[in-house]
């Protein structure tokens, strides 16, 4: 069988193999599978390289389906590379298998989760970027793209970012089969609207016959052979391809076919032919990092310094000692102080400007190469990039995010730039650590802990300067408090973090002038939370507690010492102070005060309860 015949087979091959998985559990995207299954044919047996015995292997190819919902195609590729077989194949979909209905990192020859549109070629520049400018190695990344969601704003971010950094080792290919969900899509088949808009933003485009093997293998070699640019391939595609019962017709999508015995005899029966793809063909290694003795920044007991900068400080620290840490930052990195990471290593620093999705897209392009990416930004633009967090934790991703700027301390920049949700949004993230560090020390030794840790963590840092209380040699685990005030004769806890730390710490002194003994708590982290620190306080205060945060009362610092008390049989009594009407601009002590969150509301809030126990 010459080439072309074999592509035509295989692409066959992959049509009855996609419609049989889905009539497994009578769920899934056939027709949407079979567009591409030509496309996906000649990649397969001709251009990827891929081997699939060893998924880990530095050199591979990275093949991403970013229209996820496609997945019935990427195990039907799956089964003719051998990786899987026909009995796993026909799994599809049912609880315990590894073919879930988007394909998910479960299975070792998927880098990252797919399914929520817009996201996949995001994150194919971060594995490109990892290629080009960490690794340094020639392998290549492919991206198959539905026309629908090229809708996206996030596509167009990456289409931009992969220009300037010149991605010639990333193919787009868009998979232009005119229909949606509900109907045709915004350009149907005009595949000059993909095509022109592509190449305005520099990228190469190829206009092709999505069906014609000849055409898609001319196109392939194209882009392999195109220098300083990365290529889409535009194909022309008809959904449902090979089955009149269903080809170019609306109100399949996401619908197993009603007769597949039928349809596959018309696709001319079931085969079992087995590709074997070329493995890599080059004996480079990646590029190796040094590790070296961490030396982190220290500051003095007393001195005034920003978390924020003492961030950017113990970044460049674990820079220095780490040759796998990367940093990314959304063109704040003066504000953010990532800037001295960019100016101690500008060869592991990446500017995402201002595009958030794209920056988290592609920390977590740049982790599937085991590299350590540190994204930052101000903590209320990580809004932007929430559904690429949410499906970061799906795809068992670990990245760390460091949000600044966070709550109404920032002052007479106004709400707009107040991040007020993101504890509770990272809370709500599975798998997730989120770290709200309240003095330099510790934030570096926070910064360290980050580097190694699974999943999504987040560190939200203050803008104002505040004064440093802990010793250079303090430890601070992840999942522990600090106690910073006590004694046998404690009539009440104050927690807080961050900038209400400092806050609280001013209201048990001048308690302590009253004659109140307070308990103070620095709940530095709030995911996992310290239930041990938190039950003993509870225990020794007679459950008396005032929480204290800059950020709205839902999801946040007041909700997690709540949530340590879930279970227990006596639970504390909880004034929870928090920013509870829309802010405005004005001076950081003003903003503090007006919230209810400064010292002296802290103080009341702990009189009333004092108060009221010596009342009973």
């Amino acid at each position: 069988m010459d080439e072309p015949d074999l592509w035509r087979e295989l692409g066959q091959q992959l049509r009855v193999d996609s419609v049989r998985a889905a009539a497994v559990t009578k769920s899934g995207h056939p027709t949407s599978s079979m567009s591409a299954a030509d496309l996906m044919a000649v990649l397969l047996a001709k251009y990827l390289r891929y081997d699939f015995a060893n998924p880990d292997d530095p050199r591979n190819d990275h093949l991403l389906f970013s229209k996820g919902h496609a997945s019935p195609l990427l195990y039907s590729l799956l089964k003719a590379a051998g990786a899987i077989t026909d009995e796993e194949l026909l799994t599809f979909r049912k609880f315990g298998s590894r073919l879930e209905g988007h394909p998910t990192p479960v299975l070792p020859w998927v880098d990252v989760a797919t399914g929520s549109l817009g996201q996949g070629l995001p994150y194919g520049v971060g594995i490109a970027l990892a290629g080009k400018r960490l690794d340094r190695l020639p392998y290549r990344t492919w991206v198959l793209c539905g026309d629908s969601e090229m809708a996206e704003g996030s596509q167009w971010e990456a289409y931009e970012h992969a220009a300037f950094e010149k991605l010639d080792n990333l193919t787009a290919i868009i998979d232009v089969n005119r229909l949606g969900q509900r109907g045709e899509t915004m350009h149907g088949w005009d595949l000059d609207s993909y095509a022109k808009r592509a190449e305005a933003f520099g990228w190469h485009a190829i206009e092709i016959d999505g069906h014609d093997v000849e055409e898609i293998d001319h196109a392939y070699a194209e882009a392999t052979k195109t220098q300083g640019r990365p290529t889409v391939i535009v194909a022309k595609t008809i959904k449902g391809k090979g089955v009149k019962a269903v080809e170019n017709k609306e109100g399949f999508h996401g619908k197993a076919l009603d007769d597949p015995d039928a349809a596959i005899e018309e696709l001319g029966g079931i085969r079992d032919l087995k590709i074997e793809v070329a493995k890599p063909d080059f004996d480079r290694k990646p590029h190796e990092f040094e590790t070296e003795s961490l030396e982190l920044p220290t500051y003095e007991l007393g001195e005034e310094v920003a978390t924020r900068k003492a961030y950017g400080d113990a970044l460049r620290a674990v820079g220095d000692g780490r040759g796998d840490v990367v940093a990314l930052d959304g063109e704040v990195s003066n504000s953010t102080y990532a800037e001295i990471f960019a100016k101690a290593h500008p060869e592991r620093y990446f500017e995402m400007y201002i595009a958030e999705q794209q920056m988290v897209a592609a920390a977590v392009g740049i982790q599937v190469r085991g590299w350590k990416p540190f994204a930052s930004t101000f903590a209320a633009f990580f809004t932007r990039a929430y559904d690429f967090i949410r499906m970061a934790a799906v795809s068992r991703a670990n990245v760390k995010l460091c949000g600044s700027h966070a709550g109404v301390s920032i002052g007479e920049d106004g709400p707009s730039q107040m991040g007020l949700e993101d504890l509770a949004a990272f809370r709500a993230v599975h798998g997730s650590t989120v770290l709200y560090p309240s003095d330099a020390n510790q934030t570096a030794r926070l910064v360290e802990a980050m580097v190694d840790l699974d999943g999504i963590s987040y560190l939200r840092t203050t803008r104002a300067s505040t004064p440093v209380i802990y010793d250079p040699g303090e430890e601070f685990p992840v999942g522990g408090s600090k106690v910073v005030r006590s004694s046998d004769d404690d009539e009440v806890a104050i927690v807080g973090a961050g900038i209400t730390l400092h806050e609280a710490l001013k209201a048990a002194d001048a308690l302590a002038e009253e004659g109140v003994s307070a308990r103070v708590i620095d709940l530095y982290s709030l995911k996992p939370v310290d239930v041990e620190t938190l039950r003993a306080a509870a225990e020794a205060t007679g459950g008396r507690f005032v929480t204290a945060e800059d950020h709205w009362p839902e999801g946040g610092l007041g909700e997690a010492v709540l949530a340590a008390f879930a279970d227990a049989e006596d639970r504390p009594r909880v004034i929870q102070l928090a920013v509870r009407e829309m802010p405005a601009s004005g001076a950081p002590a003003e903003l503090l005060a007006a919230a209810g969150i400064d010292a002296e509301h802290i103080a009341a809030a702990a009189r009333r309860l004092v108060g009221a126990a010596v009342r009973a």
